[in-house]
């Protein structure tokens, strides 16, 4: 017997986990771990805003209930981007 094909991916983002210590992206195949460490204006928001998020141009992630924005180069390449909380 055969398997079929898989089908085509729709899924483009989503967020697959959130922990205490942070949460999971999965976007077009690569997962990104977000630690509320490094990422606190996520750390008291509420489920339902962290899972509404928005994908826009294919590398920019919005999150209109927290108006947070964050780039796919920010989460691939953190060191170079050194994000401040004040």
């Amino acid at each position: 017997m055969k398997s079929l094909k898989n089908g085509k991916n729709t899924s483009k983002l989503e967020i697959t986990n959130i922990s205490e210590h942070g949460f999971w992206i999965l976007l077009s195949g690569t997962e990104y771990f977000l630690p509320f460490e490094k990422y606190p204006w996520f750390k008291n928001a509420k489920i339902s805003a962290i899972i509404n998020v928005k994908l826009l141009h294919g590398h920019h992630l919005y999150w209109p209930e927290l108006d947070i924005d964050l780039t796919t180069n920010i989460l691939s390449n953190p060191d170079k981007y050194p994000l401040t909380y004040n």
